[in-house]
């Protein structure tokens, strides 16, 4: 059985039927769409800015997420940039009625910090 990273996930849901095709498997697009929830909110935390998403890279699905599992996306950042970041997201699912636990996708989410002007803005110094 594996583990879920240690700490607390940067988001927590349950994948629901209206999220489902006709085969019961989670979309691929809601599970992005989390992950790209989870991370913008975490890089957002990191920056004390706005952020938007720019880029996502390497998104890999290695298992599928069912209706009723507990979906939970780890976050962490790989690198800054001047106005930017790259935030790892690691996503892992407690299966429906189970104690069995797998990571199912990971992706590295760009994100540009932006200003009240809406042009990219330097994030601080102090967070390289």
């Amino acid at each position: 059985m594996s583990k879920m990273p240690e700490g607390r996930p940067s988001l927590r849901t349950i994948a629901m039927p209206g999220d489902a095709n006709p085969d019961g498997d989670i979309f691929g697009g809601w599970i992005m769409a989390q992950m790209d929830l989870a991370s913008g909110s975490f890089a957002s935390q990191e920056t004390k800015c706005r952020v938007v998403t720019v880029a996502v890279d390497a998104m890999t699905f290695h298992k599928p997420v069912n209706i009723g599992d507990d979906v939970s996306c780890f976050c962490k950042i790989v690198r800054y940039g001047n106005t930017s970041l790259v935030v790892h997201v690691e996503t892992w699912v407690q299966r429906h009625h189970s104690e069995l636990i797998e990571k199912v996708t990971e992706a590295n989410f760009t994100f540009v910090a932006i200003g009240g002007d809406g042009r990219p803005k330097p994030i601080k110094a102090e967070m390289v």
